[in-house]
């Protein structure tokens, strides 16, 4: 059976010699066009040879069409093309950057309603002109055509830039420079791929069911969350990194240790407040008094189901409607469900306990910071006297499975090191920030170049507290970031690339293999907003929630939240603060316009949970 054509698009044709070079190849079929009437093109030098070359061969050649209005020249049927190309675009004459960028931003409109789902969109330009770092030299940006950020308003990404070696293309010829016969300077040029980007997400409610106590409960997933929610990355269906690196782990310790999975069916909610941990930094769930179950079921056996930290009995409740409902919150740790383990007795020494799961976490917006991750904590009861020399053990079964999978990706052994929590600089990454929140740490597990580069620590190695030993045998835990190691060990150098909804992601990772990550979005166009307002007299500024408003407002589009100035007027106190938003995708278009509304949006928003008073 023979392969559907490939329909190849060449718009903006001076004399035709593009096109002829392309036609002729074995499963295309090529339409020329050119903007000009078919007297006026022909008169261009070689036109009417190229132009009968192309026919010969079975190509189309269409005249007087219109780049920004592709729909009006053809037809529903015949509106599948695979890829089109636009050589050297230009208003013609003395046309500014401001009325290309306007012609480039209606010829992206224009392809997307021609191109085929996984197209491409080729356009080439001479040296300078795109306004992205491939350009060298590079033009400041409101001298350039600014053509990553025109064409994600309609929709695309940049997927690849290379040089337009123009000499490699048999017979072609550039002409059409402001409207003449003459040629483009086309030393240095670029050729620019775009493809499609996926739709914008939408938020809509979703409620999840989890167990809570002997009661199955139905909750409303904070809107920040829900689409993190049910993704099943560490499914056996899965062939996200995520997944990989925790089969590979477990594979590695279990040659040194037995092996039991406790994963399954552990519950996302817990009920009190876990001491020590800042109120602002957990997802806190309300319940609806029909679906609240009581207090008694919920404490019992979560009350004392913890580790490394107590969940007391929290007396400042919800009422409604004369009902007590239990504060609850999505789990910011698995270190309960280990406690749970100890407590019911199925912890047997000597074998490692294995539990992966996702935990939430409100944090500050970071590229290494998130609110959701898969945490895989490995626990083991060993004779006492004899912890170091386990915790040495299991570290170098970690380093030697970390190891091999880096030198997969890449054939550069990384650096792995165990610190003492002692000895550790101040200056900690989110993740082990919060951990030392849980309780005491004995040591961190990183990875990378430098003793502390940012978002290197990717584990924190434990003992328990002294009321959950015994006389004979010491429990000691490892928590590792299976998200942070992903990043670290692919390359990947934004967490929200783990979590995209576009296929190229996981189409880089076939089953049980690493590789380094490929971006499939170059140079992300990024928008600065700034936001200034009163705080509310006499309250602390809540700056996590200001933080994770601007992550819900945006759909995480919100890339880095920078203070620019903190202000008190003088006489009567009052405290005015400015922070400045960058709105950045790291995997699909983000126009102006789109980062403009979410900024409104947000300004909006804080004014309603913040009760700040805008400037």
């Amino acid at each position: 059976m023979e392969p559907p054509l490939r329909r190849v698009l060449l718009l903006g044709e001076g004399n035709f010699s593009f096109a002829a070079a392309l036609c002729g190849a074995r499963g295309t079929q090529v339409v020329a066009t050119c903007y000009e009437s078919q007297e006026e093109a022909a008169g261009r030098g070689g036109a009417a040879r190229s132009i009968r070359r192309l026919r010969d061969s079975g190509a189309e050649v269409v005249f007087s069409v219109d780049c920004t209005k592709l729909q009006e020249h053809f037809l529903p049927g015949q509106r599948e093309f695979h890829r089109i190309y636009f050589n050297f675009p230009h208003c013609g004459r003395k046309a500014g950057v401001a009325k290309n960028r306007q012609l480039l931003a209606r010829f992206f409109h224009s392809c997307a309603e021609v191109l085929a789902q996984e197209g491409e969109v080729h356009v080439a330009l001479c040296n300078g002109q795109g306004g992205t770092p491939a350009d060298q030299p590079r033009r400041e940006w409101h001298n350039s055509w600014q053509i990553v950020a025109v064409a994600a308003g309609a929709g695309f990404v940049l997927s690849d830039v290379h040089p337009f070696k123009a000499e490699t293309i048999d017979g072609y010829k550039c002409t059409g420079y402001r409207s003449q016969d003459k040629s483009f300077c086309v030393e240095g040029a670029l050729n620019h791929i775009f493809t499609r980007s996926t739709a914008p997400l939408c938020f809509t409610p979703l409620s999840c069911e989890t167990q809570l106590g002997s009661q199955n409960v139905s909750f409303q997933v904070p809107q920040v969350l829900v689409d993190k929610s049910n993704r099943g990355f560490l499914e056996e269906n899965s062939n996200h990194p995520v997944r990989t690196i925790k089969e590979k782990l477990s594979a590695g310790l279990s040659q040194a240790f037995p092996l039991q999975d406790s994963s399954s069916c552990l519950p996302l909610l817990h009920q009190g407040h876990p001491d020590g941990v800042c109120h602002s930094n957990i997802f806190w769930i309300p319940l609806s008094p029909g679906e609240a179950p009581s207090t008694e079921e919920t404490s019992q056996g979560l009350a004392d189901a913890v580790l490394f930290s107590h969940f007391g009995q929290d007396t400042d409740k919800n009422v409604q409607e004369g009902c007590t409902i239990p504060k609850l919150y999505l789990r910011p740790s698995l270190l309960p469900h280990a406690q749970a383990i100890i407590k019911k007795g199925a912890f047997s020494p000597g074998t490692l306990q294995v539990l992966s799961g996702p935990v939430f976490r409100k944090c500050l917006i970071t590229p290494h910071a998130m609110p959701v991750f898969h945490e895989m904590l490995l626990v083991l009861a060993v004779s006492r006297g004899t912890e170091n020399s386990c915790i040495q053990m299991l570290v170098e079964n970690v380093k030697t499975t970390l190891n091999s999978l880096h030198q997969g990706v890449s054939g550069v052994k990384p650096s792995i090191s165990l610190q003492e929590a002692a000895s550790f600089g101040a200056e900690l990454n989110d993740f082990a920030a919060f951990e030392r929140q849980l309780g005491e740490i004995r040591h961190f597990l990183c990875v990378g170049p430098d003793p502390e580069p940012p978002g290197s620590c990717v584990g924190v190695i434990r003992t328990a507290p002294g009321e959950f030993q015994s006389p004979e045998l010491v429990v000691v835990s490892a928590s590792l970031n299976l998200d942070l190691l992903a990043m670290l060990l692919c390359g990947i150098s934004d967490w929200r690339m783990l979590w995209t909804w576009d296929r190229r992601f996981l189409g880089q990772f076939p089953e049980g293999e690493l590789r380094l990550f490929k971006s499939f979005s170059l140079y992300p166009p990024s928008y600065v907003h700034d936001v200034s307002f009163w705080v509310p007299d006499g309250e602390e500024f809540d700056e996590v929630a200001f933080h994770t408003l601007a992550r819900r407002v945006s759909g995480e589009m919100v890339v880095s939240i920078q203070l620019r100035d903190n202000f008190q007027q003088p006489g009567t106190g009052r405290r005015s603060l400015c922070y400045r938003l960058t709105f950045q995708s790291c995997d699909r278009a983000l126009g102006c316009r789109e980062a403009a509304e979410m900024q409104l949006q947000f300004r909006e928003e804080i004014q309603q949970h913040l009760g700040v008073t805008l400037r």
